[in-house]
Order: structure tokens, then sequence, then C-alpha cells
């Protein structure tokens, strides 16, 4: 049984490092300018535990203090409509774990407990970005493609 724990402000350091793995594998940069920024805005985030952010964690069996995988997810409130009179959404992101740690059912725990998460709180719609990788966890999860685009802008 692998043992899942939220997260606290004291594993924001490593779960920047996580989440450096997670961005590398998809574009790897040289580029950690942001991550003292991010550990200080995640241990604020993480304080807060009623808050709209989660993080669930396992920790690494044989190097305390490390973590080997994490899932984290926020809820966004918007405007209700057709099966989602409430307006609120969830959204997963950051799903990683570590390379020395795969294939041990470690993310698959941590999503676990974020969907348990959403449920408590009543969030019905969850949305996440998947990886090639990732996909077949997700998709075993219930998670199904849809058929919107997404589009961004960067301000």
């Amino acid at each position: 049984m692998t043992a899942v724990r939220r997260a606290t402000p004291a594993d924001a350091e490593e779960l920047v490092r996580l989440r450096k793995i997670m961005l590398d594998s998809m574009r790897p940069s040289d580029d950690v300018e942001w991550q003292p920024y991010t550990a200080r805005v995640l241990r604020s985030h993480l304080a807060d535990e009623g808050g709209p952010l989660a993080v669930f964690v396992v920790e690494a069996p044989d190097a305390p203090g490390t973590l080997a995988a994490c899932a984290t997810g926020t809820i966004n409130l918007s405007l209700g409509g057709p099966g989602n009179p409430e307006g609120t959404s969830g959204h997963v992101f950051n799903v990683c774990t570590d390379p020395a740690h795969r294939r041990r059912g470690y993310s698959r725990g941590c999503m676990e407990a974020l969907l348990a998460w959403f449920k408590e709180r009543d969030v019905r719609r969850i949305d996440l970005h998947a990886s090639t990788e990732g996909e077949p966890l997700y998709s075993s999860l219930g998670f199904a493609r849809t058929p919107a685009p997404a589009m961004r802008l960067t301000l």
C-alpha cells in the first residue's frame, strides 16, 4: 500500500524539483530562475489547507525528506451551465514521479487522493492535459479526451 499524504509548506522545494523533472520531460530547459519564486508561492498555498489548491505526495522510501511523486490540483470558479450548475471545475497538473521511483503506483495513489479531495469539495468536472506517458493512467481513472481545443494567450 502506497502511503499518500497531503503536502505541507515544508515540501515546497521538493515539489519544485519534481515540477522541473516534469517540465523537462516535455521541453528541456536550463532555466531555474523561476524555482525560488515558485517555492515561495507554493509554500503560501500549501499553508492554506482550506484554499483552492492541494498537492498529494508519496515520500521516497529510501531517501528521507525526498518526494517520490506528486499530483497537484486546483478548484476553479466560473458561471454554471448544463451539467455543472455550480460552475466549479478542477484542474490537475504537475503530476510527476521521480524517474528512480516509477512503475510503483505512486502517481496513481497521488491522483486517487487528489480525486477524493475534489469529490469532498463537490467538484465533479476535472480537466487535465495529459502527456503521452500519463494518458494510460488518466484513462484508467476515467478521464476521456474532449472535443474542445485549447487556446492560450500570454500577456
